[in-house]
């Protein structure tokens, strides 16, 4: 009997787990269109933290504070959605949530175009703010400016020839790898990111016109069928 229950248990959990998306999606919606973003795996810790806000409506209403076409546009400042604090023309950026996010690099993980990463502030450990994100829009770079990228903001450090790749022929923001941590990328939608960096904005890099945003928590049958169509298309 106890042979059969702890089978029968074995059968029950793994028919469970077989059921569960592979990834977590979120989809964001602003004025501007919206984007579908998959939440890495690889960085736990951030996607699980994005998925407690996101689940808690923390960033409905919040703005995208701060945008520089041809790099990114930055939000998730919890100010933004206080009427008094975000008055039109004041500085947002510096809401927080009280904690932070230790910093989750990981070499396979870098700022390619379309990219989700954590916001923070200027500390030794590079740890992430606890609710402020960014978006790279980016740029496209050749080998040459690459090679000066190397020898002056990243120390020495080496560019993956796979990773050159794509910052010459998509494009994206590389002075910022291992600097801030990168826990998704927009898998459809990033028109919507196009069209809020391309905004105009003040002397701060605020639009000039509000750009609040809502994000949902894409439900589990909806995240399994798009596990399906992008294995289908990578």
């Amino acid at each position: 009997m106890k042979k059969l229950l702890t089978l029968a248990l074995l059968l029950i959990t793994t028919a469970a787990f077989a059921g569960r998306p592979k990834n977590r999606y979120v989809r964001i919606k602003t004025s501007y269109g919206q984007c579908i973003i998959r939440l890495y795996n690889e960085t736990p810790k951030h996607r699980d933290n994005f998925i407690k806000l996101v689940k808690e409506g923390f960033y409905n209403g919040t703005l995208f504070h701060r945008v520089i076409q041809n790099f990114m546009i930055q939000g998730g400042d919890p100010d933004s959605k206080d009427p008094k604090k975000a008055a039109p023309g004041a500085e947002l950026g510096n809401g927080d949530v009280g904690y932070t996010i230790p910093a989750e690099f990981r070499d396979s993980l870098f700022h390619k175009r379309g990219v989700l990463a954590a916001a923070r502030d200027d500390n030794p450990q590079k740890a992430s703010s606890g609710c402020q994100f960014y978006i790279v829009e980016g740029k496209r770079f050749t080998n040459g400016k690459l090679d000066t990228l190397e020898q002056t903001r990243l120390k020495g450090r080496k560019i993956p020839y796979w990773q050159r790749e794509y910052y010459t022929s998509v494009g994206g923001a590389p002075h910022l790898d291992q600097n801030y941590t990168v826990f998704g990328e927009v898998v459809s939608g990033i028109d919507m990111v196009d069209r809020i960096a391309a905004v105009k904005k003040d002397e701060r890099d605020r639009p000039l016109a509000d750009v609040p945003m809502t994000i949902e928590l894409l439900s589990k049958k909806e995240c399994k069928q798009l596990d399906k169509v992008l294995e289908m298309t990578h």
